[in-house]
């Protein structure tokens, strides 16, 4: 019976990660934006590692996402009476 509660415990806390291991996942994920989408906001004038030029980068990154996976017309909450009601409430 321990083993039973002891298992799905222990991975469980294995699957948390620190502060710094998600800190370090973030700065490679930022990374490899930086090198994705870098070139393209030089080329669009704006001086490397400057905030307009990382605004640029996350831009480009944002606009790609919703390409690539759409936008989501589900609204799934509290809204225009309906508790809980899924609807296409959004005005997209």
């Amino acid at each position: 019976m321990r083993a039973l509660i002891l298992v799905p415990l222990m991975a469980l806390m294995a699957a948390c990660a620190t502060p710094q291991e998600r800190a370090a996942k973030l700065q490679a994920e930022m990374e490899q934006l930086i090198i994705v989408y870098g070139p393209a906001c030089s080329k669009l004038g704006y001086s490397a590692n400057s905030d307009q030029w990382r605004d640029c980068v996350l831009r480009l990154a944002a606009r790609e996402d919703a390409e690539r996976y759409g936008r989501s017309s589900y609204y799934l909450g509290y809204g225009r009476g309906h508790w809980g009601m899924a609807g296409r409430w959004w005005p997209y």
